[in-house]
């Protein structure tokens, strides 16, 4: 059985409603932060950058979500998650795919973990850099999503990278200018919040409502 090592709300968000879009047996194992679980010797022997996810398919090991996604749509085309192999489709969805991994995530990560790259008088300039391109990063999204002519990100066809893009996006929700403020990506974050498979990973994780919207 396919096993998700994960931890709720963290990017391992990304291929659990991945697994519910499929709708075939997984295991989730639980990586207990609270604990530096992900830094332990035995979860290091599964990736040793000691990040979540970690993927378990039988003998195959894999990390790297966007890694992970590709390998799950390609050995259950059947869901045809995504477009069809040597498609110019399939290559813009790899580009979207990466791009949220290397792009918008990259500067998420630097934004929520400042304190590991610069110190505390620094921090503030910091964080407003960052912050910047974020919401750069976020306008990107929006246009695509503009000119795809959705519902998704991709256009008419529902994908990985729509995972993807909803759980990244529900990271910017205390900025300044959240992803949920934009007119179109507003409308395609409710779309997504109402997918079944949504629905029950989120319920699966306990996320609550301050996952979505802004803290009050």
């Amino acid at each position: 059985m396919l096993q998700l090592h994960y931890h709720p709300s963290d990017a391992s968000l990304m291929p659990h409603i991945f697994l519910e879009e499929l709708g075939v047996p997984f295991e989730l194992k639980l990586v207990d932060r609270a604990n530096n679980a992900q830094k332990s010797q035995q979860y290091l022997q599964l990736n040793p950058n000691g990040l979540i996810p970690v993927l378990e398919d039988g003998e195959l090991v894999l990390y790297e979500t966007p890694a992970i996604l590709m390998h799950l749509a390609d050995t259950h085309p059947q869901a045809s998650l995504l477009p069809a192999l040597g498609t110019s489709e399939r290559a813009h969805a790899y580009k979207w795919m990466v791009w949220l991994s290397n792009s918008l995530q990259a500067q998420l990560v630097l934004y929520f973990y400042a304190e590991r790259y610069v110190d505390a008088t620094a921090m503030p300039d910091f964080r407003a850099r960052v912050e910047a391109r974020i919401a750069a990063l976020v306008d990107q999204l929006e246009a695509q999503l503009t000119n795809s002519g959705g519902p998704w990100l991709l256009g008419t066809h529902y994908s990985a990278a729509d995972c993807m893009a909803f759980v990244l996006c529900c990271w910017t929700r205390n900025l300044q200018r959240p992803a949920s403020s934009l007119p179109a990506l507003g409308a395609y974050l409710t779309r997504m919040r109402q997918r079944p498979a949504v629905q029950r990973a989120v319920a699966t994780e306990n996320l609550p409502e301050t996952f979505f919207t802004r803290a009050a």
